[in-house]
């Protein structure tokens, strides 16, 4: 049976204090539960309030995940900025993966969440530094 694969790229703002390390262990570690059972990957980028994840699957597990999110009281303000079929994963084999901040994520982040940034761009360069932490 064919899975038709597809990604959403989304930011939103945390409420409270997002770049607290208990937070972000928190909202990891579900993550990578939830995800792993919803046969979900992808990756998250957490910095100056703000989230930016990216996240791959069928549909119609997506459509539950965006559900629960919406309703998630860490974070709202959710603005999907893409949302597409996609013919493989970008992140296969991580249920969710933490990405670390560098300059130019930080201008990506940055661009992404004022509308500025592409897309495609800012999911590659989350997929370098997913890599890159792996190596």
């Amino acid at each position: 049976m064919s899975l038709n694969l597809e990604r959403v790229l989304y930011t939103s703002r945390a409420r409270g204090n997002a770049d607290s390390l208990m937070m972000q262990v928190d909202i990891l570690a579900t993550s990578q539960r939830n995800n792993a059972r919803d046969d979900l990957t992808g990756a998250l980028l957490i910095h100056d309030g703000r989230f930016l994840q990216v996240l791959e699957g069928a549909a119609q597990d997506l459509d539950r995940l965006m559900t629960r999110l919406a309703g998630d009281p860490r974070h709202d303000e959710v603005v999907v900025i893409e949302r597409k079929p996609i013919p493989a994963r970008g992140f296969s084999g991580w249920a969710m993966a933490s990405v670390r901040v560098t300059p130019a994520l930080e201008e990506t982040l940055r661009a992404t969440v004022d509308g500025a940034g592409a897309p495609q761009q800012t999911v590659e360069r989350m997929q370098d530094a997913v890599l890159a932490q792996a190596a």
